[in-house]
């Protein structure tokens, strides 16, 4: 009898003793299938999920009627002792209702929006000839407010535009017109500069300023257009009055917003007032970006994180982070260009799942902006924690390869023989997902005769466990085998003569398709390409391959010299050392002229070495 068999039995059981399951099967059995919002409590009282529905009756029986694959949703049915539930007429008030609730009570089962990022906006202050400025506060003043903006430095550059372009006032005074009718100020040096109209010695028309003040809210608002319009028209009216001068300033202002249009346009300006949406999720979280694009410019642009707390559908996810955002922005788009639809659908809006063109593209950047919010947010945590990276890479290997522990020791044995001469191995050991140089080892192979992969692998792997358990030092949580099958399995062998089998997880990585083997397992696991896990596999197993690389050819050149100069009656050791010490190398050795060995080792042992070299 399998786990889930078992559970259903229990619960059926369980529904028959227990008055918990009667009481509330009792509650659903006179709700009403309308729309609404349902509530759950533990024994204490305290919310501890909250759901909306198009049919009440028939979605909260669904919790109890059946066992769920998710481990969250089998433990919340557990903990629910009583529930409640608020009638609604429409799905837009259940789905309100419940974005609401969430909030004001924050249960313990629900995503949970997680906003600790303060993005700038760009404030209009509600006063005589307004300041334009950037501001992380918003103030229910009159103001008005344009973002948030994720991108700091675009709203530096807007507003050293509007600078340039409306030559608005930059200073904290207050210009009400009593009090620039005293002649209490005085213009300063933005003034004179000519980044200010000097409203405060009244040298510029209020009613003008404001003109300047509505044309920079357009712009904010994405209406960039609409101001071009307006100024060109303008440009044509006093080019006929024979203005030329006033014109001229008009047409520099207008080139300045036309370039930043430009800019900003990603892709044709027919796409208008539409919001795009993107998902994506880890295990822990739920990440959902927003794009709001006036005339093809993205205006507006947000990342909301929610944290997971049970296996909630990615649909229904989404559609509480699209009222989120309507209920933040105050958005007015008619499209919502999205990933997948949604569960639950706004009235009066179309949605978009594009395939390819122009809706494709702004879709195509709200994921890549996603990406970089996530790449952030782990660069971020690992700057502040560095062991952070390492955990979360052990973790992810942990989980692909189902072992029990987490692998923070892991050694990587590798074999080197090149066409049959100087067998050797190595095993590289790494710690916390880092390599641990000081505890690499090199062997040479002892006990096989000629090239022989399967049973070096078995030596090299017997004789480091052998010596691990006799000094009784700690044995990894994971040991990785350069080669398929047949290395796996001789290395398998090993550790079962010495009684560590099923002690220790071991694999095998084989080079061809990079395909994971397990001991007596003939199907290979196959790990995506750019996962992490397959990345500190593949990194071990080259550390490895590059390690007993290094240690066979210096064994080879090792062979060579002492072959060609050992087999030189008369050569011994310290004129051996005497020669490589002075020319590094028996080739130069060769190389060498008469003279130049006399000068070493002297008259009589060079022409012998000439000689017995010469022979060779």
């Amino acid at each position: 009898m399998n786990y889930k068999t078992k559970l259903e039995n229990h619960i059926k059981m369980a529904a028959v003793k227990n008055p918990r399951i009667d009481h509330i099967k009792e509650i659903i059995s006179i709700m009403p299938e309308t729309p609404g919002v349902y509530q759950y409590f533990d024994e204490d009282g305290e919310i501890i999920y909250v759901g909306k529905a198009k049919n009440l009756k028939r979605r909260v029986a669904s919790y109890f009627n059946k066992v769920h694959d998710s481990v969250r949703t089998n433990r919340l049915v557990r903990k629910i002792y009583t529930l409640k539930y608020i009638v609604v007429n429409t799905e837009q008030e259940a789905l309100n209702l419940e974005n609401n609730m969430i909030k004001a009570h924050q249960p313990r089962y629900n995503v949970l929006l997680k906003d600790d990022k303060t993005y700038p906006y760009i404030c209009i202050k509600n006063e005589a000839y307004p300041r334009v400025f950037m501001t992380r506060k918003v103030v229910k003043d009159g103001s008005s407010y344009f973002g948030p903006y994720t991108n700091v430095k675009m709203v530096y550059a807007l507003l050293e535009m509007f600078r340039q372009i409306y030559r608005v006032r930059t200073c904290k005074l207050n210009l009400a017109p009593p009090a620039i009718q005293k002649g209490k100020y005085k213009v300063c040096l933005q003034y004179h500069i000519k980044n200010c109209k000097g409203p405060c010695e009244s040298l510029v028309d209020e009613e003008e300023y404001d003109k300047d003040i509505k044309e920079i809210k357009e712009i904010l608002r994405g209406h960039t257009s609409d101001v071009l319009d307006f100024m060109m028209n303008e440009m044509v009216v006093l080019s006929e009055k024979l203005k030329f001068e006033q014109a001229q300033e008009i047409k520099e202002k207008y080139l300045m917003i036309d370039n930043y249009q430009t800019k900003t346009c990603i892709v044709q300006p027919l796409i208008n007032n539409v919001d795009v949406y993107s998902y994506m999720e880890d295990e822990n979280s739920i990440y959902v970006n927003y794009f709001h694009v006036i005339r093809g410019a993205i205006i507006q642009a947000y990342t909301f994180e929610y944290k997971r707390r049970m296996d909630e559908p990615k649909e229904e996810i989404l559609s509480l982070a699209i009222e989120e955002m309507y209920e933040r922005f105050k958005s007015t788009a008619k499209e919502y260009i999205v990933p997948f639809d949604p569960d639950y659908k706004k009235e009066g809006i179309t949605y978009s799942v594009p395939q390819r063109g122009d809706k494709k593209k702004l879709l195509d950047l709200s994921d890549k902006n996603l990406k970089q919010f996530i790449i952030d947010k782990l660069k971020h945590a690992e700057k502040l924690n560095p062991e952070q990276r390492s955990t979360r890479i052990l973790t992810r290997l942990k989980s692909d390869l189902q072992l029990h522990d987490l692998p923070l020791h892991i050694e990587c044995f590798d074999n080197s023989n090149i066409q049959g001469t100087n067998p050797v191995a190595a095993c590289v050991v790494f710690k916390n997902a880092k390599p641990s140089k000081r505890d690499y080892r090199h062997f040479n192979i002892k006990t096989v005769e000629g090239p022989d992969d399967f049973a070096s692998m078995y030596e090299i792997v017997g004789r480091r466990y052998r010596r691990l358990l006799e000094e009784d030092q700690p044995l990894p949580q994971l040991i990785v085998i350069d080669g398929g099958k047949g290395q796996l399995h001789a290395a398998t062998d090993a550790l079962k003569d010495l009684d560590l089998y099923g002690r220790i997880p071991i694999i095998g990585i084989a080079k061809r398709l990079e395909e994971i083997y397990f001991p007596e397992d003939s199907i290979p696991l196959y790990l995506d390409k750019n996962s992490e896990s397959l990345k500190l596999i593949q990194q071990l197993r080259d550390e490895a391959h590059r390690f007993g690389i290094t240690f066979h050819r210096n064994k080879r050149s090792k062979g060579q010299i002492a072959s060609e100069l050992d087999a030189i009656k008369g050569v011994g050791e310290a004129t051996k050392t005497a020669l490589l010490k002075k020319f590094k190398s028996v080739k130069r050795i060769k190389e060498a002229t008469i003279d130049q060995l006399i000068e070493v080792v002297g008259a009589s042992k060079a022409n012998i070495i000439r000689e017995g070299l010469i022979k060779k």
